[in-house]
């Protein structure tokens, strides 16, 4: 039997003030420390803010799933 290719796994990894989240070489969206434990996310040309760190990590995963998803409307 052969072996298939295991789908590459998006991960998180800590940055200067904030969180990242890598698929191999590429950034799919970050996660900013804006102070007083609010957070700023950006990710798949979409923005946000967030009261909590899982919050704002959540919305980043779920713009990347979306656009993966999603056609682009003039693309």
């Amino acid at each position: 039997m052969a072996r298939r290719a295991k789908a590459a796994k998006a991960v998180w990894e800590r940055a200067y003030k904030g969180h990242v989240l890598w698929l191999g070489k590429k950034k799919l969206g970050r996660v900013t420390v804006v102070g007083d434990g609010r957070y700023t996310w950006e990710a798949a040309g979409r923005g946000g803010g967030a009261n909590d760190l899982a919050k704002a990590r959540k919305a980043v995963e779920a713009a990347v799933a979306m656009a993966d998803k999603q056609l682009d409307l003039f693309g």
